[in-house]
């Protein structure tokens, strides 16, 4: 007998057929066990099985628990004023030149308690659990240095062991240099000191970069990616956002998880990519607020059948967003990523942006019962409203959805 059976639904399992990317059945069934599904098919093949709970659910869609692959959850402060700042004229670059920027958030961050930092990161994680996210990156990066850096990792190890969601802790190694502080001296440091303790405590899944002309090069990047293979830790890489530095290829070469961002992305790029298996996470969020005009090139990654995900970015700077149907609406309608390719790249896609394709992103046996149930009628709707929440959130087979 198993734990729970839910019926009368339409599963889109994101187990693509050939002419459904979304892998739909309709008129279906889920069986769970354990946490876990055992089983999905229509509603007439699992007739006759038996469940300690029944579950019907009025015909809504049910679709993977959606992953957001790409976020930077846990600050202090917010950056309100920089968005005046740019209202006014100003650049992405001007205000980190001036002191604002990712440094105005490690200030804040650094001002703020641990018990502030929970109560404000979990306020903005339940939003994305509202709107049916069941597992989440989240990178650190407000630190910079060794022990703020890992005082924000056990903030998220603690969000993490209290919250009914999949957490995916990045290290976010070398995100922007200190004021004054010495290049050499503090890529050495991240390299010799951080990146080795994180691993060690088990504080990270993966580890980040910020390869940009006002971040770091692709020559410290690949020191610092080298170091984490060492560690035996994944590497993912903000790539190609500002200008192209060709981190998309360097990300390839050390087989990446993903590259994100991508709006410089180049034919070498997308190639390189395409070889590794390093999925392309488009942040339209951050391209939205910073107002950008040169777009991610969509076609140039399906032509090379580059994986597509899309995320939140949400962090206090470029993507203060916590609805994740408004990332697939904006990935839609700013990128010209279909609604198919759009549930995909916050399902399947950012699965596999996560490594972790073999546990959640799609309904199928063996994978966690981690789902979303929509009362919506046709899937293309969760590319169509801004804010849609779903009915349901399930989390290892048990309904889960914070209160607002």
């Amino acid at each position: 007998m198993w734990d729970r059976l839910l019926t009368d639904c339409h599963v889109m399992t994101m187990v693509p057929a050939p002419g459904d990317p979304l892998g739909l059945i309709r008129n279906a069934a889920i069986g769970i066990q354990d946490g876990r599904i055992v089983r999905v098919g229509r509603r007439t093949e699992l007739a006759g099985t038996r469940a300690t709970e029944v579950v019907p659910l009025g015909g809504a869609f049910v679709t993977p628990g959606l992953v957001d692959c790409h976020t930077h959850l846990v600050f202090g402060g917010t950056r309100a004023a920089e968005h005046a700042q740019r209202r006014a004229g100003a650049s992405y670059e001007e205000i980190a030149a001036a002191g604002g920027g990712i440094a105005s958030t490690v200030r804040a961050t650094a001002a703020a308690s641990v018990t502030a930092l929970l109560a404000q990161s979990r306020t903005r994680l339940h939003a994305l659990m509202r709107g049916g996210v069941t597992t989440v990156e989240i990178k650190s990066g407000y630190g910079l240095d060794p022990a703020s850096e890992l005082r924000l990792l056990n903030v998220i190890r603690t969000l993490a062991r209290s919250e009914p969601v999949r957490i995916e802790p990045t290290l976010l190694a070398l995100h922007a240099l200190p004021p004054g502080a010495d290049r050499e001296a503090f890529v050495e440091r991240v390299i010799e000191d951080l990146l080795p303790t994180a691993a060690r405590l088990g504080l990270a899944t993966s580890v980040d970069a910020f390869c940009e002309g006002i971040a770091f090069t692709p020559e410290e990047t690949a020191r610092l990616f080298e170091a984490a293979a060492a560690a035996g830790l994944p590497v993912r890489l903000h790539a190609e956002q500002l200008s192209n530095s060709n981190g998309a290829a360097l990300a390839a070469h050390h087989r990446a998880l993903s590259a994100d961002h991508l709006e410089h992305l180049d034919e070498a790029g997308a190639r390189a990519m395409a070889e590794s298996g390093t999925v392309a996470v488009l942040l339209p969020g951050a391209f939205y607020t910073l107002r950008e005009t040169r777009v991610p090139p969509v076609d140039l990654l399906r032509r090379h059948g580059v994986r597509i995900a899309v995320a939140s970015d949400c962090n206090p700077g470029t993507s203060p967003s916590l609805v994740p149907q408004l990332a697939m609406n904006m990935a839609c309608n700013l990128f010209g990523l279909s609604p198919e390719e759009a549930i995909v790249g916050m399902t399947r896609n950012a699965a596999l942006a996560l490594g972790l394709e073999q546990e959640v992103g799609t309904v199928e046996p063996g994978k966690a019962a981690d789902l979303a149930v929509w009362r919506i009628a046709e899937p293309a709707e969760l590319g169509y409203w801004l804010g849609l929440l779903p009915e349901r959130r399930i989390f290892g087979g048990q309904d889960s959805l914070p209160q607002p």
